[in-house]
């Protein structure tokens, strides 16, 4: 049997990873970090740190909250994946049995939150209520209790605090959560299922969990033991969690008292606690907040922020300093009396000198008094007692939730007149800054070009220049040619992939080797040569009269940064917490690529076409929407659905790869090669509609590896 391990049991693995961003710290070559660990180390100091300071800024007067507030509780009900509101359905609730202990009993019940969703729940009643009582809603945290393969929820780990509320005379309705209740659904979907799709669908399953939470409040309000004017909400780790989105975005709640669920981003980003997270702690960052401003919104009702000093998946300094943003609000209001910080000694678990103190806040403020606390919160029933179903319900969509819990954009028709195109696009193109590339920097600054190296080597002439995509991300694209080309009839921006880029500097290297030794990444062994590949790259010059330019965005190449593939999914979910995903920022990437490209003199009016594989496809698709001055893109095995491709926030709730592909070939000619060709029915229909050239939008055959 699994119990009370909440996230203790992750402890091992995280303690190490938290000294990632910290060696990185240090210089590259004094360990074993690429100095692409020290750029990205850098890259998200600076990022968070911007949001951290801009973190509640604009708000100077109790006014200015009044009038922000509205405003980010939508933006939160979106990030969540709530906006539009899931239409409050019947929850239908079933009680399917009780069981009694000695001055309380308990109702096994469920409801459905939407059709098919299920919410395993307790109810714990006082013995003998004679008027409504104030009334808990508790959250659980990662609290597993399997037996035998069988779920009995994480609601069994935490009786013992429905059991204490019961006995002193509160209503306590303890709800399971989606991954570890009776029904199993997944909490793991970037963590560990590679289910990056959910960040593009605007997806994540703290929105479930906090769906689930107002609506175990609309339950209680059918209740005639609960009054419904004294609601209060707690819970520790995830539990911790929900209750702050459940409180932010349920003014019924009352007061609020979560324990050891929230740190600032600092402690997420910087120091790696994201680690030992799994994705339901996280709203999907679209409007780039730092969490003070989460806590914020339940100011200035009494709340009790609960954190012990060892806690190392919620660290200490981090809740401090969250604390201290949030008091600044609460002090805007004269009401500071209503908040409160509770540091008690130990690690991250559900200790005794956590509880008691929550108990006394909610007697204060839903009940008006502080009473001794003579009896401890213990457990009183086998799991087997507090099951609520026999059999699992056929019709439970729990385990397929992610599927349907965000709506996606519909698919639309092509439009028929130039101007319901241009509406669309429009639309689109708002949709995608606001919604998608809002991690974007807001001005490009400047590009600050350097000259790396120009050399001529065995009939190939190579130069190297270094750029600033964004600060603390510098990049290079190497220009090469024949000797002495005169007049180029096109350049060709070549955006490579891991793969490419090992290849291609492999055959640089068998002839450019002093120039280029220095883009190995410090720590690692030096690039291999290749002289096939050398004689492939040589023979592509020779026979073609254009300019080839190769860049490699970011975690690519010389930029790339180390350890395994758990290593790489835990960089690439820090770069959601801070409202960007490691596509979208690449597809930021090549855009500066192409201003560099347009920055240099002797390529002025020569044509640009950009190429690009894969996921990079996509990205370069989308950064040809928001630059001028691309001939055509030639874009290889480019996903036909986000779903399937690179991941950039909500982008499912705007368009999708088709979409995008109608937007750039108005543009520009778009080329697919080695391409799926079913799929790809609406940029031809629109081309179609509006009279486009049919060369606009175009399926190529596959062609040979040295014909690209």
């Amino acid at each position: 049997m699994k119990a009370d391990r909440g996230l203790d049991f992750l402890v091992p693995l995280f303690a190490v990873a938290l000294c990632w961003p910290l060696l990185a710290r240090s210089a590259a070559s004094e360990t074993n970090l690429t100095a692409g660990d020290q750029m990205l180390a850098d890259y998200f100091r600076t990022e968070t740190m911007k949001l951290n300071e801009r973190c509640l800024a604009n708000v100077k007067t109790p006014g200015d909250w009044t009038a922000h507030r509205e405003k980010y509780r939508h933006q939160l009900f979106e990030m969540l994946g709530l906006r539009p509101l899931p239409e409050k359905t019947d929850l239908q609730p079933v009680v399917t049995g009780k069981v009694e202990a000695d001055s309380f009993k308990v109702e096994k019940l469920y409801f459905q939150s939407l059709p098919g969703l299920y919410v395993t729940a307790n109810l714990y009643l006082p013995e003998n209520l004679a008027k409504p009582a104030p009334t808990i809603l508790y959250v659980c945290g990662h609290g597993p209790v399997i037996k035998d393969g069988v779920s009995y929820g994480n609601k069994v780990s935490y009786q013992h605090h429905g059991a204490w509320f019961a006995q002193n005379g509160y209503v306590c309705l303890i709800i399971d959560t989606l991954q570890l209740g009776e029904i199993q659904g997944i909490h793991h979907g970037t963590y560990r299922e590679g289910m990056w799709w959910w960040n593009s669908r605007g997806y994540t399953p703290a929105g479930v969990e906090a769906w689930n939470g107002i609506r175990a409040l609309d339950y209680l309000c059918t209740r005639p033991e609960v009054d419904t004017n004294r609601f209060g909400v707690t819970g520790r780790s995830g539990g911790g969690a929900y209750s702050w989105t459940i409180a932010a975005l349920d003014d019924r709640i009352r007061v609020a008292a979560p324990v050891a669920g929230i740190t600032d981003l600092q402690n997420y980003v910087v120091d790696g606690a994201v680690e030992g997270h799994c994705d339901c702690m996280f709203f999907l960052n679209t409007y780039r907040w730092d969490y003070p401003q989460l806590a914020a919104m339940l100011a200035p009702r009494p709340l009790l922020i609960g954190n012990s000093d060892k806690d190392t998946i919620f660290p200490l300094d981090g809740v401090v300093r969250l604390h201290g943003k949030v008091r600044r609000i609460y002090e805007l209001f004269g009401a500071s009396t209503n908040l409160g910080l509770l540091i008690t000694e130990g690690p991250h678990r559900d200790t005794q000198d956590l509880q008691l103190p929550v108990f006394r806040w909610f007697n204060r403020f839903l009940k008006g008094e502080d009473p001794l606390i003579e009896v401890a919160a213990k457990k009183y029933f086998e799991p087997e007692q507090l099951k609520v179903f026999d059999k699992l319900p056929a019709s439970q969509k729990n385990s397929t939730i992610q599927e349907t819990f965000v709506p996606m954009a519909k698919p639309p028709d092509a439009p028929t007149s130039k101007d319901d195109w241009t509406k669309q696009r429009d639309e689109w193109l708002a949709g995608l800054k606001e919604k998608c590339f809002g991690g974007w920097p807001e001005k490009a600054g400047p590009l600050e070009l350097k000259q790396v190296f120009s050399a001529e080597h065995r009939g190939v002439d190579l130069d190297a220049y270094e750029f600033t995509s964004q600060p603390n991300v510098r990049l290079r694209v190497y220009l090469a040619r024949r000797p002495r080309l005169k007049k180029p009839e096109r350049v060709v921006l070549a955006v490579q992939n891991e793969e490419e880029w090992d290849n291609w500097i492999a055959g640089v290297r068998h002839a450019f080797a002093d120039e280029v030794e220095s883009d190995a990444p410090e720590g690692q062994p030096l690039f291999k040569t290749s002289a096939k590949q050398f004689d492939i790259f040589r023979r592509t010059l020779a026979t073609n009269n254009c300019v080839l330019i190769y860049v490699a965005p970011r975690g690519i190449g010389p930029t790339a940064w180390s350890g395994d593939a758990k290593k790489q999914t835990q960089i690439q979910r820090r770069f959601m917490l801070i409202g960007q995903t490691l596509d979208g920022m690449r597809a930021w990437d090549i855009r500066r690529a192409i201003q560099a490209v347009h920055s240099f003199p002797s390529l002025k009016g020569i044509p640009l076409w950009v190429e690009a594989h894969g996921d990079l496809a996509a990205d370069a698709l989308y950064a040809s929407l928001f630059e001028k001055g691309i001939a055509g893109l030639e874009l290889w095995q480019l996903p036909k659905s986000h779903r399937d491709g690179p991941d950039y926030l909500n982008v499912l709730r705007v368009l999708d790869l088709p979409q995008a592909a109608a937007m750039a070939a108005e543009r520009c000619p778009v080329h697919l090669v080695d391409t799926d060709s079913r799929g790809w029915g609406y940029p031809f229909s629109v081309g179609q509609n509006l009279g486009w050239n049919e060369k606009r939008f175009v399926i190529e055959p596959l062609l040979s590896a040295t014909s690209r």
